[in-house]
């Protein structure tokens, strides 16, 4: 299950890529924008609670294919490079085994612990 799971996110990352060339900006946008929601993390320099919360928006795949869809709805080519960037990162993370966080510690996961595959 555990390959399954990544083949799909590995499929979900692809699919990021594809919509991603369908917008009208230079590929450099999609290598440059890949690692932004990563951001999220600087909530835990305040507390685990905080960075939590702050890193799973950026990471949440609802967000990220509402932002797109919101975009094609208004015709902004910005929300739905947004969206497809949060997806298409969220994606790869999994594909590690990066999954949301618990308020507990950075490294309590809904895949499990980081460091241990899922």
């Amino acid at each position: 299950m555990k390959v399954a799971l990544k083949i799909e996110e590995l499929f979900m990352f692809l699919l990021g890529i594809v919509l991603f060339g369908q917008l009208d900006f230079n590929w450099w946008w999609f290598l440059a924008l890949l690692l932004a929601p990563d951001i999220g993390m600087l909530g835990y320099l305040f507390n685990p609670k905080t960075g939590a919360i702050t890193y799973n928006l950026l990471h949440h795949k609802g967000l990220a294919i509402g932002l797109y869809v919101i975009g094609i709805y208004l015709q902004n080519q910005g929300l739905q490079l947004a969206g497809i960037m949060l997806f298409a990162h969220a994606s790869l993370d999994r594909i590690f085994g990066y999954g949301l966080k618990y308020f507990s510690d950075f490294k309590h996961t809904h895949l499990g612990n980081i460091g241990k595959s899922f």
